[in-house]
């Protein structure tokens, strides 16, 4: 298995060998639960579907309900799906620990990001905005946005004001400085995508070579 569901807890500080302080990112990756396990003769595809985290049953759809009762009757808070291998011998019920990530030196971590409201576009885009002189009437603003009277409209996927942040983003090759599998926490080098205490989604890096399978 490639991944493991987790929860960002926020960052704090290790030292390394050299006696360096190292800044890291704190995930609490597992414990989860399979959840459901797709085939290639029944669904098309062989993954595992597992949950992270118990919430009220109350608040799971009966759909929901079934497949939570068949895994030991918590409902979970989080599920994601993992492609495995026909030969993975993981099944409903078992669990999955941060054991899972044993080996890797590096990992991709996916999360949603904080949202920001609406944004002008200095900050949303980068842009450099107007001179900032005294009579300057376009210091912050978007400046031209249309064309001439052909083709007459202002062309799609033009950069503009909007809502800024809440989207799915990736970030890859995350260092790895610790892996405590007695307390289910990673240690990851760098910035992870959400605020504290957003679900994540925690895999072995795909453009690292040479790490475990």
């Amino acid at each position: 298995m490639q991944g493991i569901l987790g929860k960002k807890i926020g960052m704090t500080r290790v030292f390394g060998e050299e006696g360096r302080q190292i800044p890291v990112t704190v995930i609490e990756v597992g414990p989860c639960v399979v959840v459901q396990r797709k085939t290639k003769g029944k669904d098309g595809y062989d993954a595992l579907k597992v949950g992270f985290g118990a919430k009220k049953a109350s608040r799971a759809s009966k759909p929901e309900a079934g497949q939570f009762k068949a895994c030991g009757g918590v409902a979970q808070q989080f599920l994601h799906e993992f492609r495995v291998d026909e030969a993975e011998a993981l099944k409903v019920g078992d669990p999955v620990t941060a054991a899972v990530l044993e080996g890797a030196t590096h990992v991709d971590i996916t999360g949603i990001t904080k949202g920001k409201g609406f944004q002008g576009v200095m900050r949303r885009h980068g842009m450099a905005g107007g001179p900032v002189t005294h009579g300057g009437h376009s210091k912050r603003r978007i400046g031209s946005i249309g064309c001439r009277s052909f083709p007459g409209r202002i062309h799609k996927g033009k950069r503009m004001p909007g809502h800024m942040g809440v989207v799915q983003v990736t970030t890859q090759n995350l260092k790895v400085a610790q892996l405590r599998t007695s307390d289910n926490l990673l240690l990851v080098c760098g910035s992870v995508p959400g605020p504290a205490g957003a679900m994540v989604v925690v895999r072995k890096a795909l453009k690292k070579a040479g790490q475990a399978k």
